[in-house]
């Protein structure tokens, strides 16, 4: 994974609320072992008309939204399943980073653990961002270190993180590469208990 202390960049909105992770990636994708190639099929259903072309209306396909990097969403964002694909196609598409008034648990943590930054603020900051957001171009500055979210207008909120996920994040880690970190450690211990038998 790769890791960022500040991130600016293009904000997009999608102003809906109890987005469900089949939603976010139909269960028809999952047959992919990989956790990349997901990004194309990222909310199917509403990006895809009936003869798989693109959908005009649907926030992500106009031409202003394109190379957006942050995802700003209404309540209870990534409900449902517990499918970890979900910030998988998050990612594959390009977010690092999305902000709402409230996610699914389980989601929130799947985000964590794959590098996307999943952002809580109150309703109406994320009503703010939202009506914002719909007017490009638009961008937001996340620093992770300072637990702040700002744009060039004012804007400026505070949002929570541990300092667990914020060290984390701000690395690139995941928990594999935390464990290799202790790699001699690990075999010294195997060694050394090869060596009582």
């Amino acid at each position: 994974m790769s890791g960022f202390t500040t991130l600016t960049g293009k904000t997009v909105a999608l102003d809906r609320v109890n987005v469900d992770t089949d939603q976010i990636i139909p269960k028809q994708f999952l047959k992919r072992i990989e956790k990349t190639g997901f990004g194309q099929f990222l909310f199917y259903g509403w990006r895809y008309l009936e003869d798989d072309k693109l959908n005009p209306e649907f926030e992500l396909n106009q031409p202003e939204n394109q190379g957006a990097s942050i995802l700003v969403a209404n309540e209870n964002f990534g409900c449902g399943s517990s499918r970890e694909h979900a910030p998988w196609a998050l990612l594959d598409y390009g977010f690092k980073v999305v902000i709402a008034p409230s996610f699914a648990d389980i989601f929130y943590q799947n985000c964590l653990k794959n590098g996307i930054v999943p952002i809580r603020l109150e309703k109406e900051k994320v009503e703010y961002l939202l009506s914002a957001a719909k007017k490009q171009p638009y961008e937001l500055t996340v620093n992770i270190e300072e637990e702040i979210v700002s744009d060039s207008q004012g804007f400026k909120a505070s949002f929570p993180i541990s300092d667990y996920w914020k060290k984390m994040l701000v690395n690139g880690w995941d928990e594999i590469e935390i464990t290799l970190q202790l790699d001699e450690a690990i075999s010294k211990y195997e060694q050394e208990k090869a060596s009582v038998k």
